[in-house]
């Protein structure tokens, strides 16, 4: 058994732990793998060359590196059953706010929210590949993975549409208050997903989830339409919000080829 060592710079949160998963799942020599979010790394245990594993890894594009490979004597592995029932946990957080925020962001006229929503959406996206691939076939998930990717694509097609609409347009403000309120409460959900996956991990990993909170794209989104709120309402524009739609936009565009990655 030879254990190598990948270092994932972007890989900030539980949804890029999912989509590793599900690019390195179906190659046969991979008998495990290790994911520690908090410092970026990922063990893989497996037999024979890391080629394929390497050339997967860099694939999806979230700055994965080989750091090192090495022979070890492990060969059992802690597997845990709880995984499938903490996946719909967060699956269903995730979901339930993509509706929140986007009904919210609707009635407040917040691309913000809108957009925010979206985010949530393709996590939902990649806990849902996740769960109901399991057991299915590698054709049948990479399916489920171009569908899905298409549709977020096409949903953040859409919202540039509409704020190129309010940027040029003559639209009312957003509702500041609303921004902010449903943002700190997605911040704390986003919090609560990952403190419910991390308690698959070690103990050693529990202690560190709080940088993992202020350290994942998620967070920073929140406090993005938070701030975006802050600055509605000081500047009396809805420019603030249509910029940070506008960036979530491209972030989600940008999540949603890393899922079509999964469908080739």
């Amino acid at each position: 058994m030879n254990k190598t060592i990948f270092e994932i710079t972007k890989m900030d949160c539980p949804s890029e732990e999912n989509l590793i998963r599900m690019k390195l799942d179906g190659i046969p020599s991979i008998a495990n793998l290790d994911f520690d979010i908090p410092n970026r790394k990922l063990t893989v245990f497996h037999s024979g060359e890391t080629v394929q594993i390497e050339k997967s890894v860099i694939e999806l594009n979230l700055g994965g590196k080989k750091i090192s490979t090495e022979q070890t004597d492990q060969t059992e592995f802690n597997k845990n059953a709880n995984q499938k029932k903490l996946l719909w946990s967060v699956l269903a957080i995730n979901f339930a706010f993509f509706i929140i925020e986007m009904t919210t962001g609707i009635i407040s006229k917040s691309m913000g929210l809108v957009a925010d929503s979206l985010d949530m959406l393709a996590d939902s996206f990649v806990y849902g590949i996740s769960l109901f691939a399991v057991g299915g076939t590698v054709i049948k998930k990479k399916r489920i993975a171009k569908l899905a990717g298409y549709f977020q694509i096409t949903l953040a097609i859409i919202g540039f549409v509409e704020v190129l609409r309010r940027f040029f347009g003559d639209e009312k403000l957003p509702n500041f208050s609303t921004m902010i309120i449903v943002s700190i409460f997605a911040l704390i959900a986003n919090g609560i997903c990952l403190y419910i996956l991390q308690k698959s991990k070690s103990k050693e990993e529990a202690h560190m989830k709080a940088s993992m909170i202020f350290t994942s794209n998620d967070v920073i989104i929140n406090l993005g339409v938070i701030t975006a709120g802050l600055l509605v309402n000081w500047l009396s524009s809805s420019k603030p919000d249509l910029i940070i739609g506008t960036i979530v936009f491209v972030l989600v565009i940008q999540g949603a080829f890393r899922i079509l990655k999964l469908s080739k």
